[in-house]
């Protein structure tokens, strides 16, 4: 009898940390690489809110949580959804967790039962689909294009829902594209859903504030009221705020469903970080103004890695409206060679070409459920992403 859960033949580790981690390995060599596959901010975690974990600190706020939150988090939870997003869930219908990853891995073990599907655009942060298939569920894909900025059509969303959909993933803006969905064209999803009671809707709203030029995001429960009772809506801290090692995501939703996964949290890890929740309140409730500020320049590094991407032999790199993300093809340098006499085949043939012969790290989009393609994360300096863009460059125009 096999001593490991059959569970892990269904799923494969996170490409996006393997390629930050290799980076890191070569550095470590001496090797100089730049690495472009972390999906972090490169900004410090603002002062107030270093300083709220300090002061926690010194009150002795080190103690057990509540499964679910402090109340004083739950509560800045409970306005921030009402006063940016019009959504009124109480306390009570809100839970914190570590990180927006466990938001979701909760909700699916909360909810799945083997032969239920979930609905789940291409290209597809790395996760989803291995949540799904960890606590029994079937990941259902359904293919979106470079011609509509990677967003899914009604039309496919509709065709995609069988009797089997229990929920439908949604995530705008996009990881990994960037693709932000307008309120119209939520609307249109929304009605395809409204026509099938059966199925719930799930969306992560991670990059909310991370949205450019005159965008105005929208989220489904706000844009569809009707969908109120069977959506859950996640968000957290880790994106806007610089937050990623806090390891503070949330989520509100119907009561029942947020019992569900308290439940499933309280024998997991119980609550989350003490010191962490109250950086976090200070962060929904403390001064905002940077966000706009840091938003300006992840708007400067995108224009600024688009245009260069669009110079590149063989990339075709649409422009993205929001979150840290290009999601270019390479379909144009399919089948060709390298210097070193590699050909390539694949989007993973030429991310680790280029790796190996220019030192640029980017994850290749066939991890992401949609190829022939790469992501590059631009969170990081201007400077950079002009040398890795530059480097990009060279190694396409190499190609023979």
């Amino acid at each position: 009898m096999a001593f490991l859960a059959a569970a892990l033949d269904r799923v494969k580790p996170s490409a996006t940390i393997a390629v930050s981690q290799k980076a890191r390995e070569l550095k470590a060599r001496g090797v100089d690489v730049i690495g472009l596959g972390a999906g972090e901010p490169d900004f410090d975690t603002p002062d107030n809110i270093k300083a709220a974990a300090i002061d926690a600190i010194n009150r002795g706020e080190t103690k057990y949580t509540p499964i679910s939150g402090i109340p004083q988090l739950r509560e800045a939870i409970s306005q921030k959804f009402k006063r940016e997003n019009g959504l009124e869930y109480t306390p009570a219908q809100t839970i914190v967790s570590t990180g927006g990853k466990q938001v979701l891995f909760n909700a699916f073990m909360a909810t799945l039962n083997p032969g239920d599907e979930v609905v789940i655009p291409t290209p597809y942060w790395v996760s989803y689909p291995e949540m799904v298939l960890l606590c029994g569920g079937t990941p259902v894909f359904v293919e979106t294009g470079l011609e509509s900025g990677f967003k899914l059509t009604p039309e496919a969303l509709e065709k995609a829902i069988t009797p089997k959909t229990k929920w439908f993933l949604f995530n705008s803006p996009s990881n990994p594209s960037g693709g932000a969905y307008t309120h119209d064209e939520v609307k249109a999803l929304t009605d395809v859903l409204l026509r099938h009671e059966h199925v719930w809707v799930m969306t992560d709203d991670m990059y909310e504030h991370l949205v450019y030029g005159d965008f105005t995001f929208a989220t489904p429960a706000q844009v569809e009221p009707r969908l109120y009772e069977r959506t859950l809506t996640i968000n957290g801290v880790s994106k806007a705020y610089a937050m990623t090692g806090w390891r503070i995501g949330y989520a509100g939703g119907p009561l029942n469903l947020i019992k569900a996964m308290d439940m499933i949290q309280g024998q997991q890890t119980s609550g989350a970080c003490s010191i962490a929740q109250w950086a976090a309140v200070e962060a929904l409730t403390g001064p905002q103004d940077f966000i706009a500020s840091n938003r300006t320049i992840f708007q400067g590094r995108r224009d600024l890695v688009v245009s260069m991407l669009n110079q590149a032999t063989g990339i075709q790199c649409p422009t993205p409206e929001g979150a840290f993300y290009v999601y270019p093809s390479c379909a144009g340098l399919i089948g060709k060679t390298t210097e070193g006499g590699k050909r390539i085949e694949t989007d993973e043939d030429f991310v680790t070409a280029l790796l190996e012969q220019e030192g640029v790290a980017v994850v290749h989009g066939s991890a992401f459920g949609l190829g022939p393609n790469f992501r590059i994360s631009y969170a990081t300096s201007e400077a950079l992403l002009e040398e890795a863009c530059k480097r990009i460059q060279r190694f396409c125009s190499s190609l023979r």
